[in-house]
């Protein structure tokens, strides 16, 4: 499957997600036991920690699918950052999606500011850029936006393997807005 395959194959499970039409595949004990040999998901998704936010179900995937990445607030650390190179390198995993979602806890804690702890602080600091690079009293969902677009660029800039993968055509990084209130993904890229 070519990375346009991937990414229709994804905005089509979105859309059976949005309409309630989940097709409920490659989630039996027969589709547990192909795996057990191992994975090669098709995507990675690096995902905000959000429980309203569930990348399988958002694109109606099954088991061994997706290789989903979760943080507050879809960051790139370097904890994420290496499990996204593990699934580009020895997985096989050829696009990535960066998704961010509508009302996200983590923009709303960085954009209000203040001391929320060292690791919290830590985690929003990587926030920061795109609060900085969106308008002055922009609205948290348009930093939201801004974040998975400036973290796709963070995944590319900051590893070697994502990096090289990109450049050479292999690998694909989308940016992409999960609204709460519809279900539906709007891709940024």
């Amino acid at each position: 499957m070519n990375n346009t395959e991937i990414r229709q194959r994804l905005a089509d499970g979105n859309q059976r997600f949005v309409e309630d039409k989940l097709d409920g595949k490659l989630q039996t004990s027969s589709r547990r036991d192909e795996l057990t040999s191992g994975q090669e998901p098709y995507a990675i998704v690096l995902s905000c920690a959000d429980s309203r936010v569930v990348p399988e179900l958002a694109f109606d995937t099954g088991l061994g699918e997706l290789f989903v990445v979760r943080v507050a607030g879809n960051i790139a650390n370097s904890s994420s950052m290496a499990s996204i190179e593990y699934a580009v390198a020895h997985c096989g995993s050829t696009v990535i999606v960066v998704l961010g979602h509508q009302s996200c806890g983590a923009v709303t804690a960085a954009i209000s500011g203040g001391d929320n702890g060292y690791n919290l602080n830590h985690l929003l600091g990587h926030i920061t850029p795109a609060i900085s690079a969106s308008p002055d009293g922009a609205a948290v969902n348009d930093v939201v936006k801004k974040n998975a677009e400036l973290t796709a660029e963070e995944l590319k800039n900051r590893s070697k393997i994502i990096g090289d993968a990109v450049k050479s055509g292999t690998v694909e990084i989308i940016p992409a807005y999960y609204n709460l209130d519809s279900g539906k993904v709007d891709f940024l890229g």
